[in-house]
């Protein structure tokens, strides 16, 4: 009996792509790893993507600041861009409007991070798609949303971040804002266009009516500083910054060894009986500044100290066995380099390897995997990263049966105008 392969949960998907940087393109890149067929679409005028000029870049020899050879391809590129088929197509030009038109009608989905209105102003936002292809599922990220914002700004990830109120829940009192060095609202917007994007595909296969998506960084971001209660903790005279502590979940925070750092979380009176014992043994437990949660907050600070005075002549090694035996939550506090080498997570292809398209190397880069395990499905992204254009043919062929003499028109119209450009 011959085992089916198993199939991923959007095989037979088709999106097309026409994001550009972070946010839209780590949304589609999780799509691919899903199953879906995405097909980039880039202006050839500009280089592509942006990412694609994000330095360093791998070449043959290594790693660079700066590209040597036109199969040279950086970082971002080889990251984001996997799993996808990258095709050029000019969408100011009429035939470029009507080409991605064709490839709308044999699309399930597409995906946008352009500035609010660009895609209408263009003849190729949600309404001209829809007309095409009343099933598609048009999903936009974007700054602000797509009534735009009245000031006009650009959504930069440190923009949305200072915006959304973010900068000032780490810290301490009193000092400046600190910006996450994750561009956290770059991460968050594309995970819930994602979820958005599922959620209409299924309400498109019921209804047969697709829908437009419309998510914002700005919201995304703010609606996970909402989920923790900062304006009551403001009214009732609770810090909002606390910097290394957190007092009203003591003992709770980050704490300095003699070779390094751990964090600790212990807000419950188990964990926090196991802290003390660690410490101390049983009198400390049973101390009553310290015995239950309320008391234990109202003497934050003295036991902040004293678990601070406890691990400063301790290794990382010493202080996180002596804890993890007494049964409280604890971890050491690694380096970038150290956390994505982590057996359990590569292991799991959570962070997976990077590899060339074209040629092979000693560097060691590895990105992002697909953080989604399925007992029934598999889910990885295979394809490395394309080269501008590379699928531009054979996409028009295969998916809108485009004749030769007709690629040939869209190709030559996209070089001639990419050829201006350049001068």
């Amino acid at each position: 009996m011959t085992i089916p392969t198993p199939v991923r949960p959007l095989e037979g998907k088709v999106v097309l792509d026409l994001t550009t940087a972070l946010s839209g393109p780590y949304a589609t890149m999780l799509l691919a790893g899903l199953g879906a067929r995405v097909i980039k679409v880039e202006n050839p005028l500009t280089g592509g993507d942006s990412s694609r000029n994000n330095s360093p870049y791998l070449t043959r020899a290594g790693l660079s600041v700066v590209r040597t050879d036109p199969q040279d391809m950086s970082v971002s590129m080889l990251l984001r861009g996997r799993g996808k088929e990258s095709i050029v197509l000019d969408l100011k030009s009429e035939i470029g409007r009507a080409t991605f038109l064709d490839l709308v009608e044999a699309a399930d989905i597409v995906v946008e991070n352009f500035s609010a209105g660009v895609t209408d102003r263009l003849g190729i936002g949600y309404a001209a798609a829809r007309e095409r292809n009343p099933r598609i599922v048009y999903t936009s990220i974007s700054g602000f949303g797509a009534q735009g914002n009245a000031g006009g700004g650009k959504a930069m990830d440190t923009i949305v971040q200072a915006l959304s109120g973010m900068m000032l829940t780490a810290g301490s009192p009193g000092q400046a804002p600190v910006r996450f060095g994750v561009p956290i609202a770059d991460l968050v917007a594309p995970l819930y266009a994602v979820i958005g994007t599922l959620a209409a595909v299924l309400h498109s296969r019921e209804t047969g009516q697709g829908q437009y998506v419309d998510v914002s960084m700005l919201g995304a971001l703010t609606s996970l500083v909402a989920c923790e209660p900062f304006d009551v903790f403001e009214k009732i005279g609770l810090p909002l910054r606390t910097g290394d502590y957190v007092p009203r979940l003591a003992p709770f925070g980050t704490f300095a060894t003699r070779d390094g750092w751990i964090a600790l979380c212990a807000p419950t009176d188990a964990f926090a009986r196991g802290v003390l014992k660690a410490m101390g043994g049983e009198a400390l437990a049973d101390d009553p500044r310290f015995r239950r949660r309320d008391d234990r907050v109202a003497n934050a600070d003295e036991l902040h100290a004293m678990i601070a005075e406890w691990t400063k002549d301790r290794t990382v090694a010493e202080a996180t066995r002596r804890l993890e035996e007494a049964g409280a939550p604890v971890a050491p506090i690694r380096t970038t380099a150290e956390a994505v080498r982590d057996p359990l997570v590569l292991q799991r292809g959570e962070v997976v390897p990077l590899v060339h398209p074209d040629f092979e190397t000693r560097e060691e880069l590895l990105g992002s995997g697909v953080p989604i395990l399925m007992s029934e499905c598999p889910t990885s992204i295979d394809r490395p990263a394309p080269h501008l254009g590379e699928d531009t043919d054979a996409v028009l062929r295969d998916l809108v049966g485009y004749d030769d003499e007709q690629i040939r028109a869209v190709t030559g119209v996209t070089a001639q105008r990419a050829d201006v450009a350049r001068k």
